[in-house]
């Protein structure tokens, strides 16, 4: 059996009998891979035979924040990747989201994390005109509801719909333009954007049919 070496990421640890770990990695080479990292023919599981720590989150002060938002990026990552297909995109992004996911500023990262998850998994529309109409959406007022797929304009717009603000719509662009980092020297409290992270995980949740739990536990924080 050939033995396989690669960078990955722990999403997930699971107890496995009495003294077993059962390990969720997402690996540069082979994508999602449930860990003895030794492959054996006709199992579903692989075996870890040893690894070594580059980095780790949680090498500094893990704060509870910090420590849901990083819960928040293993459980997206976890429900959205597919066993066992390699997606070196979004293995850059989630490097460099850890990078800047540090003490109580979260909100940013995530922001970003969420927005680019969505367009490389294939599920963000175009922000630019009415999902319904067809009406450009420039510079106009814009709304989307959880059971939609895109943007609505004001006379098309669902009951019970939120706007999502051409600041937010503008910061979404910018984002797509820039590196995370170029976002980490200015403030970013939780209510900017809020209305693009509502947007982007009821994206996310309508497509895996089921809640992302950190979404809650970071919807309710004060922080």
């Amino acid at each position: 059996m050939a033995l396989k070496e690669s960078e990955a990421i722990v999403l997930r640890t699971y107890p496995l009998r009495e003294a077993d770990l059962l390990v969720t990695l997402f690996t540069r080479l082979e994508g999602k891979v449930r860990a003895y990292y030794e492959d054996r023919e006709r199992q579903e599981l692989a075996r870890l035979d040893s690894c070594e720590v580059l980095d780790s989150p949680l090498a500094s002060e893990v704060t509870y924040p910090r420590a849901v938002a990083l819960g928040h990026v293993a459980e997206v990552l976890d429900e959205l990747l597919p066993d066992r297909e390699a997606n070196d995109d979004v293995f850059r992004l989630t490097l460099s989201i850890l990078a800047v996911l540090r003490g109580n500023d979260i909100w940013m990262p995530l922001t970003y994390f969420e927005l680019w998850m969505t367009r490389l998994m294939g599920y963000l529309p175009d922000f630019s005109e009415c999902i319904v109409c067809g009406r450009a959406l420039n510079g106009s007022r814009a709304f989307f509801h959880a059971l939609a797929d895109g943007l609505m304009c004001v006379d098309d717009k669902r009951l019970a719909s939120s706007e999502m603000s051409a600041e937010s719509r503008a910061l979404a662009a910018q984002m797509f333009r820039a590196p995370v980092e170029s976002f980490a020297t200015k403030p970013w409290p939780k209510s900017q954007g809020a209305d693009l992270r509502k947007f982007l995980i009821q994206t996310l949740q309508r497509h895996i049919e089921k809640k992302l739990v950190t979404a809650g536990m970071l919807e309710k924080g004060s922080f």
